[in-house]
């Protein structure tokens, strides 16, 4: 499964490695097709290439951080 995510990050999140924790601790491909990062708070547009569990996975890791997920796209 390949999919299209938005990111939304607050800036408290700014010393965390969240997107190197990703590819860590779970079974999935990230790209980071865009991103823009400040002191005060960040967006991403990732695209996730693994199994759904994996994916799913992931997106509460994310969310658990307060970190606003958005699915933009799925293919494939």
């Amino acid at each position: 499964m390949r999919i299209a995510i938005g990111l939304s990050f607050s800036g408290t999140l700014q010393d965390e490695s969240v997107i190197c924790d990703l590819c860590k601790n779970f079974d999935i491909n990230v790209n980071i097709i865009e991103a823009s990062f400040s002191m005060s708070a960040g967006w991403a547009i990732l695209e996730f290439e693994g199994t759904k569990k994996e994916i799913e996975k992931a997106f509460d890791f994310l969310t658990r951080r307060g970190i606003k997920v958005q699915n933009i796209e799925t293919t494939k």
